[in-house]
């Protein structure tokens, strides 16, 4: 009866051995495969990886903090990653679009304030340049001029306008 309980008892002594080794032998995955996996995935294809012991960083520009979260999401899904630091940014907004002015648009502002009082009198500004067309007595036509010239044109041309006394 000892013999027996001695075979019982190495018997499940082996077994549990055997158990333990078995379960503590499971294939561990490799730096570089978890790298191979990073890298073939389309959604990760913006940021860089590196990976050491199971544990992944990652850097590099998300557009949002949407982009952000889950790309570390499907980095933690891959078998052998242990953690995820995530060292990535989020992409600056884009400039506002820059608003262009027409050389033109301030005279033209500019002339409306200075014929606001002259309602005979009309200009247009083109090129930088101008055009005063209407009538106006010389008086006037002194004030005007003043501030036309305020504006800083190329030139006035007051040929299409008539001058009273």
């Amino acid at each position: 009866m000892k013999r027996t309980f001695s075979r019982l008892l190495n018997a499940s002594l082996l077994i549990a051995i055997t158990s333990i080794w078995l379960f503590s032998c499971k294939p561990k995955i490799k730096d570089e495969d978890i790298q191979t996996q990073i890298q073939s995935n389309p959604a990760l294809t913006h940021l860089v990886a590196t990976v050491k012991d199971g544990v992944v960083t990652l850097s590099g520009e998300c557009k949002d903090e949407a982009d952000k979260t889950a790309s570390e999401n499907v980095v933690k899904q891959i078998p052998g990653v242990k953690s995820v630091v995530n060292n990535t940014t989020i992409a600056p907004p884009p400039p506002p679009a820059p608003v262009e002015i027409a050389a033109d648009d301030p005279l033209t502002k500019g002339i409306t304030d200075a014929l606001k009082d002259h309602p005979t009198v009309k200009a247009t500004a083109k090129d930088g340049i101008i055009t005063v067309t209407g009538e106006a007595t010389s008086v006037n036509w002194k004030k005007i001029k003043i501030a036309l010239d305020a504006l800083k044109p190329k030139k006035v041309d007051a040929s299409g306008l008539t001058i009273k006394k």
